[in-house]
């Protein structure tokens, strides 16, 4: 048996008998936050049930389908209704939210279960307008060929003729140039560029939705394609500020009033990264999203859930479709309206925010996110109210427990924003060690190897042993571990894994 084979089976021998000098009180690391879980009880009846029914289903945090569930509404609404808070502070009812989750925790499944209805009504909208599109489209074709033999007419014609016939075929030269041809419906767009977010909102009545499993338009904002960041259409769409394109060879673009919901699933990484994207935190961007965090099931899901009903889905289906279809052909959003109670709500909670905001306040840390936190409150709350009256809440005013729900939302995504920007400006090596400290008081062992302890964390965490140095090192720091010298080394075989005592307080929980 080699040294080395007798050094790694050290970790059979009794804690005991590893000595060395005594442990002095451990040093904690940053504490972690007790967040919240989403309220789903916010929710209407129908769309709580949804969400409840399919993160059970899947086994997933229940956060997941809660913000798809505004991020659908916001999609079937977006652009066709606005809340008026107080005088003319209006607020477009498109949202962006992100929630940060690891591979495998079934993110397709619960996108599939909760966008695939709007992508039912997005069908049933293509087949509706296609008679109204196959009939533009001849007339737009006969409109042009009709003005280019006038031209040819024109051209050849005697000079006596020549002004008339050019007249003329300047008239049918504009009026085919004044026929347009209705873009196809689409509601929901994946990872697109910005470039094709102006088109598509020109395209489709100034509204467009992305939905993503997989969060990668933060790659194609950071210039993934242009090699250099282009937020600039995400802000505007976000804000609802007139958009114009104008492109090279072809006609310009103008959004009035453009509004683009996002509901993401990303990856925790994808924070720090567009948190280091140029200009994210300065214009805004980062401010724009609602966050969550929620803690991943893997490891202890439930094998046998029960499973989404029929009746919930049906119901979530008809009622969904129903708030899509009523409002597609709005042109003139509707205006959404807070009775006196809800406006008292509306109230009290922008003195709570804004008694927050000062230096030393609970929110100072994150002024940016914070500053539109009332906003995305009164979108939140114009989201549920229609989704409480899909049949008629564009002529009904929001209540006051309408507005109450929502702030209980606000309250759920401020704590959650809070620790994602805590996470962005935090030492990369502070929750690398937060893992390790969380798998040592799991297993409690008196000694490890790095080897061994490599061998046992997740290899999303740590994709490489080197991964480990920066959490053992700031571990070591604050004395949760000590390194050991290493065994003298004898042949030329793999060196000895380093190895590591764990303080007393791991081992004994």
């Amino acid at each position: 048996m080699s040294t080395t084979d007798l050094w790694e089976g050290f970790d059979a021998l009794d804690p005991e008998t590893i000595t060395g000098p005594v442990w002095d009180e451990p040093v904690p690391l940053s504490a972690r936050r007790e967040l919240p879980a989403f309220p789903v009880d916010a929710l209407p009846d129908w769309l709580g049930n949804m969400a409840s029914e399919v993160a059970e289903e899947t086994q997933t945090p229940v956060e997941l389908a809660g913000c798809l569930a505004l991020a659908v509404i916001a999609t079937a609404a977006g652009g066709r209704a606005t809340v008026c808070v107080r005088g003319h502070w209006r607020e477009p009812v498109n949202i962006y939210t992100a929630v940060a989750l690891d591979p495998g925790n079934r993110k397709s499944a619960v996108f599939g279960l909760m966008v695939d209805p709007l992508l039912a009504v997005e069908k049933m909208l293509v087949e509706l307008s296609a008679p109204v599109r196959a009939e533009a489209e001849t007339t737009a074709k006969l409109a042009k060929a009709a003005a280019d033999k006038a031209a040819q007419k024109a051209a050849c014609a005697e000079p006596e003729k020549r002004d008339q016939l050019t007249a003329d075929a300047v008239s049918l030269a504009q009026t085919a140039e004044s026929l347009s041809v209705p873009a196809v419906p689409q509601l929901v767009a994946d990872d697109v560029t910005p470039e094709t977010i102006g088109s598509l909102l020109h395209g489709q009545g100034g509204r467009i939705s992305v939905m993503s499993a997989e969060g990668e338009i933060f790659d194609i904002m950071a210039g993934r394609y242009s090699g250099r960041p282009n937020i600039g259409m995400f802000l505007k769409g976000h804000a609802g500020d007139m958009i114009r394109v104008n492109r090279q060879g072809r006609d310009s673009e103008h959004i009035e009033h453009p509004a683009v919901t996002m509901g993401l699933a990303i990856q925790p990484q994808v924070l720090d990264s567009i948190g280091r994207m140029e200009g994210a935190e300065g214009r805004g961007l980062l401010a724009r999203f609602l966050y969550s965090r929620p803690e991943s099931l893997v490891g202890r899901r439930n094998l046998t859930p029960e499973l989404l009903s029929e009746e919930t889905a049906t119901t979530y289906a008809k009622r969904l479709g129903g708030l899509a279809m009523a409002l597609t052909d709005w042109t003139d959003p509707a205006l959404l309206t807070l009775t006196p109670e809800a406006d008292a709500v509306m109230l009290a909670y922008q003195k709570v925010t804004e008694s927050r905001l000062g230096k030393g306040g609970s929110l100072y840390p994150i002024i940016k996110w914070a500053s539109k936190r009332d906003g995305a409150v009164a979108r939140i709350a114009g989201l549920l109210h229609l989704a409480t009256h899909p049949d008629n809440g564009w002529t009904l005013p929001i209540e006051a427990s309408t507005m109450a729900a929502a702030t209980e939302l606000g309250d759920y995504f401020t704590a959650h924003a809070v620790d994602v920007f805590d996470a962005m400006a935090a030492d990369p090596a502070q929750e690398a060690a937060h893992h390790v400290l969380t798998h040592l008081r799991e297993t409690r062992p008196a000694d490890f190897t790095k080897r061994v302890l490599f061998r046992g964390l997740s290899r999303a965490d740590f994709p490489a042993m080197a991964d480990l140095d920066p959490a053992l090192a700031l571990l070591e720091e604050h004395g949760w571990v000590r390194q050991q010298p290493l065994p003298p080394r004898t042949g030329r075989g793999r060196p000895p894994s380093p190895r590591y005592q764990a303080h007393p307080r791991l081992t004994t929980g």
